[in-house]
């Protein structure tokens, strides 16, 4: 995950953290073809969010 930025569930922070990644504390984050959230209440936006990534990569 070296220089990627992401979100998850915090106690995951951690781990990301040593993995290189830049963790934040969002209800999504997009970072390139990577798309991520942080709990089951973030599904909505996530879903949004991945449907546009779906839809950039096809038109």
């Amino acid at each position: 995950m070296r220089g990627r930025t992401l979100t998850s569930w915090p106690s995951l922070q951690t781990d990301l953290l040593n993995a290189g990644a830049r963790w934040v504390d969002r209800e999504v984050v997009i970072e390139g073809n990577l798309v991520s959230s942080r709990c089951p209440d973030d599904l909505p936006a996530f879903c949004e969010a991945l449907v546009a990534q779906y839809r950039d990569k096809t038109a």
